[in-house]
């Protein structure tokens, strides 16, 4: 659901800090409140999270379901997974009251591919990932038992990969590397 009066970023904040119920996110100054979600979907982004966290170094990395990234202030939105930086994360830590959003590229975003709004995620989030200059992207699609990954080249282009199981490395974490075949089944 849109709301249609414009906002800035201080006003999505109070708003959603104020416990405001729902999800939340600033598309171009327009609060929009993020569908439920399917089983498949609340599931594959907990077993991703959890497949993260046991291969990073948490002096380094968190990894995050449901935070916030910034492209402009008003644009703000919440992939349902993402890599954040320790530098990142110094920089809102101890901070009572301080909405976490991540204004720098990230190594990983993930959005899942959500019943409700089918490729409204691909469309429209995928487009300002790209443009905040993440360093990899994926759409994990748990129907079609489908991931397709944008990975950031050095002159700034992506190059998309879709894969249907096996095991995927991620070109922006070293090591770190994803069984779709073992997430698919959870």
């Amino acid at each position: 659901m849109a709301v249609a009066q414009r906002m800035t970023e201080q006003d999505y904040e109070q708003f959603v800090l104020s416990g405001a119920e729902g999800l939340w996110e600033l598309h171009d100054g327009v609060l929009v409140e993020k569908p439920g979600m399917s089983w498949e979907h609340v599931d594959t982004i907990a077993e991703l999270v959890t497949v993260l966290r046991n291969q990073l170094d948490r002096r380094q990395f968190a990894a995050v379901a449901e935070s916030r990234v910034r492209r402009t202030t008003a644009t703000i939105l919440m992939p349902d997974v993402m890599v954040v930086p320790a530098a990142y994360m110094a920089q809102v830590r101890d901070r009572p009251g301080t909405l976490a959003i991540f204004p720098g590229p990230l190594p990983l975003v993930v959005e899942v591919w959500p019943a409700s709004t089918g490729d409204y995620d691909v469309d429209t989030k995928i487009p300002v990932y790209m443009q905040r200059g993440d360093l990899e992207i994926w759409r994990i699609h748990p129907y079609e038992r489908t991931e397709t990954s944008w990975v950031r080249q050095p002159d700034g282009s992506y190059r998309e990969t879709v894969y249907r199981g096996g095991v995927v490395s991620l070109a922006a974490l070293p090591g770190v590397e994803i069984d779709l075949d073992r997430l698919f089944a959870a």
